[in-house]
């Protein structure tokens, strides 16, 4: 049986010293962009097991779970991780988190650069989008992954329909007597995916147009998934002369923009201008907002049960997906 790769072995893979090997895997900030891809992809072909994650790995003899996430920038995901560790409960497994700041940029930079093999059991993937170069990588190296909020061929995945869930909004917003409607969603990167903000925007623009009433593009606005940014954009869509009598946030961050928007121009909410949101969190709850509701804690724990099951080998991909209903409040 031939020996496990050494620090040794990458080093000479990638063409560097051991010290930058060292440097690449735990100060990844002071190599350069370059070398650190080629230190990561000698990692990933060698399979190479850093020495002190391998020790601590056998002394807990527990399986190790990497969730990969924009953590610190969506309050839904953390309802997500809820869920994901819910179904962990008193199993021996350990989870490791790692945060990519958006879901609106494609390709996601960690799952391209992540050093996942002997690392990582198990990988479960939330809201960020895969191109066909990360997917061909995730499934190259090995270990079972599982996508939350997405959806991608080949892979086990737990989602609701987005453009679905833009129909139910603009279906609520039609029944109300609303006809000019408008729209707040985050602004993506690149044109290579859908993001969850876009798919929403074209399920509620279709049902609108299907009733007869466009929603054109100066009826739409997308903006960086900040709150500053959300309030300016709201400002200026509520401004308007044939401003519109209802707007249709991506998330319930970005309508607690629209709701701060009106009451600085002196609208009323619903009277003057309807707001629904997405996701009924907390924050949706506390701002008494009507908003599409996502199973999140739910959709956290299907994915985790569903790792479980692709860790004790069983391998067939299943495509789980959730249901959506609207929570109907005061702002509508």
């Amino acid at each position: 049986m031939s020996s496990p790769p050494t620090i040794y072995d990458v080093a000479t893979e990638a063409g560097v010293s051991i010290a930058t090997v060292s440097r690449a895997l735990n100060s990844p900030g002071k190599v350069g962009e370059r070398t650190r891809r080629r230190v990561l992809a000698a990692v990933d072909a060698l399979g190479f097991t850093p020495r002190p994650d391998a020790v601590a790995k056998a002394r807990r003899g527990a399986g190790r779970i990497g969730v990969i996430a924009p953590h610190t920038s969506y309050p839904s995901v953390a309802r997500r991780l809820n869920g994901i560790l819910q179904a962990v409960g008193s199993r021996s497994l350990e989870v490791v988190l790692y945060d990519q700041e958006s879901a609106a940029e494609s390709p996601a930079p960690l799952l391209a650069s992540l050093p996942i093999t002997g690392r990582l059991d198990g990988l479960i993937v939330v809201s960020l989008p895969l191109d066909a170069t990360v997917a061909d990588r995730l499934i190259g190296l090995g270990p079972p992954a599982v996508l939350l909020d997405m959806r991608h061929p080949g892979f086990d995945s737990v989602h609701t329909d987005d453009v679905a869930g833009g129909r139910l909004a603009a279906a609520h917003l039609m029944e109300r007597g609303h006809r000019r409607c408008g729209f707040l969603g985050e602004a993506q990167r690149s044109d290579r995916y859908l993001s969850p903000s876009r798919l929403r925007l074209d399920g509620y623009r279709a049902a609108l147009a299907e009733a007869g009433h466009d929603l054109g593009e100066d009826d739409v606005r997308l903006v960086r998934h900040r709150a500053r940014d959300a309030l300016a954009a709201a400002r200026d869509l509520l401004s308007r002369e044939e401003r519109p009598s209802a707007v249709f946030a991506a998330d319930d961050t970005l309508a607690a923009g629209v709701l701060r928007a009106a009451r600085d121009l002196g609208l009323a909410v619903p009277g003057d201008v309807a707001v629904i949101g997405f996701d009924d969190g907390e924050l949706a709850e506390v701002m008494d907002l009507t908003t599409v509701r996502q199973p999140l804690e739910e959709s956290g724990h299907a994915a985790m049960e569903r790792l479980i099951q692709r860790l004790a080998r069983q391998a067939t991909p299943r495509d789980v997906a959730l249901e959506l209903r609207l929570t109907v409040r005061a702002t509508t």
